[in-house]
């Protein structure tokens, strides 16, 4: 199964609507990189609201979804994050330092419009 990245003038907006297996969550990053460098987008808006669970290997793969994007200079905002999602992030140690957050995805939008200063 493939994840749907959606283009939005110099943004990837990506809702992510299933939970996530391994190979899923490879292809999604393999799929995300491609997509920042063809596109050349700025921002980067992931909506995990459908996201109830995650084990190790899946938020290892956000972790460096999100350091690979900034890599290549897209700024990633995450949204709708449940609670068990940020508790396993935070047991695991999986630091997203240069990650903002959002409740949905339109704030998430704004957001990320506010910190590329557009």
């Amino acid at each position: 199964m493939r994840i749907p990245i959606l283009k939005l003038k110099k943004y990837l907006l990506v809702s992510i609507q299933t939970e996530l297996d391994d190979h899923t969550a490879l292809k999604f990053q393999e799929d995300l990189l491609k997509e920042i460098h063809r596109c050349g987008s700025l921002g980067v808006v992931i909506d995990l609201t459908s996201v109830k669970v995650i084990d190790s290997f899946i938020a290892k793969v956000l972790g460096d979804v999100v350091e690979m994007s900034d890599l290549m200079g897209a700024k990633v905002v995450l949204t709708g994050i449940q609670p068990a999602v940020a508790m396993t992030l935070v047991e695991l140690g999986i630091l997203l330092r240069n990650v903002s957050t959002a409740l949905n995805l339109e704030q998430g939008l704004i957001k990320l419009h506010q910190e590329l200063g557009e």
